[in-house]
């Protein structure tokens, strides 16, 4: 039987600012989202049944309707009928490299790379635009899991703007294995909290939104400049997160104190939190001090790097 085997990768925000309400419900957004070497392994098969199988060997990770990866495939199914009639249905084996819950897109990249694989399998022929237009409707972060690389998104996430690939700058990543941070309540509370500085007007929600795209950190990235880039990251998250949960605001505080840190922050809405480090060889020094202060088991550290794709096939 045809398979697929596909690399997606993770993603960290740069920049995550909370503009006002939208009339979905969502938020308007302006942020700078980042691919990362962090990935999983997606493969997919061709069944000679009509069914969809996820398997995955992590215990956090479901395999049923729950799981986007299995979302994707079946809404693959809905919109190209006949390709599925003619080919059959999937099986979808995830091989988990991204800590589950934890702030990265890992859900919403092994949805992207089976958007991909089937799209292959199936020879349908679709662009990009076309992926991406599909993944939006699994989620925000889908979209740009499919291009990768380093882009602006607005709107809740969905809409991309590419900007120049950065060179490889290296990270380290720290989360807690079995701390999670829910997202709907982590909007939620931002805007029980800071609803009152929200922006109404839906015309002055279009400029804010296209504000980020002079600010500093985009500059910054322009020009290549990591440590500039570290200055500016931003994330409104952050108020509301580190307070209620003192583990994530520890880790903020520990990376901020090393050696070789540029800067830091947490991703998206928690509860990883990267550092920017100078060099790989720093990166590695920094994970072992912070292994060294936090020698909790539960305590999982990645040191990896910036990257400039979204999903790749690997090839055979």
């Amino acid at each position: 039987m045809r398979s697929y085997s596909l690399i997606a990768p993770a993603k960290i925000n740069l920049y995550l600012e909370i503009i006002g309400d939208r009339p979905d419900g969502y938020h308007e957004l302006a942020m700078i989202l980042q691919s990362i070497d962090l990935a999983d392994q997606i493969e997919v098969r061709s069944l000679s049944t009509d069914n969809i199988r996820v398997h995955c060997h992590h215990p956090q990770v479901p395999t049923d309707k729950s799981n986007l990866a299995y979302r994707a495939a079946e809404l693959m199914a809905t919109q190209f009928p006949d390709a599925f009639s003619n080919y059959g249905g999937v099986e979808i084996t995830i091989k988990k490299q991204i800590p589950v819950a934890a702030g990265l897109a890992g859900g919403s990249t092994n949805a992207a790379a089976v958007l991909v694989g089937i799209d292959l399998l199936w020879h349908l022929g679709l662009t990009q635009s076309e992926l991406e237009e599909l993944g939006a409707t699994l989620g925000s972060d889908v979209p740009f899991c499919i291009a990768g690389g380093t882009a602006i998104a607005t709107g809740r996430g969905e809409q991309l703007a590419p900007l120049p690939n950065l060179a490889p700058i290296h990270l380290v990543l720290a989360k807690y294995r079995s701390l999670e941070v829910s997202t709907p309540w982590a909007y939620k509370t931002y805007r029980q909290q800071f609803g009152s500085t929200y922006i109404r007007d839906s015309d002055n929600l279009a400029a804010r939104a296209s504000a980020v795209h002079s600010g500093a950190i985009v500059k910054a990235i322009l020009n290549q400049d990591a440590a500039e880039i570290s200055q500016k990251l931003h994330n409104d998250l952050e108020r509301v997160v580190l307070p209620a949960y003192p583990q994530v605001l520890q880790l903020r505080e520990l990376f901020a104190t090393q050696p070789g840190v540029l800067g830091t922050m947490m991703s998206g809405s928690g509860p990883t939190v990267f550092a920017i480090a100078q060099s790989l060889q720093l990166a590695e020094a920094i994970k072992l001090n912070v292994r060294q202060a936090i020698p909790d088991e539960d305590l999982e550290l990645f040191v990896t790097r910036t990257t400039t794709h979204g999903i790749q096939i690997v090839p055979i």
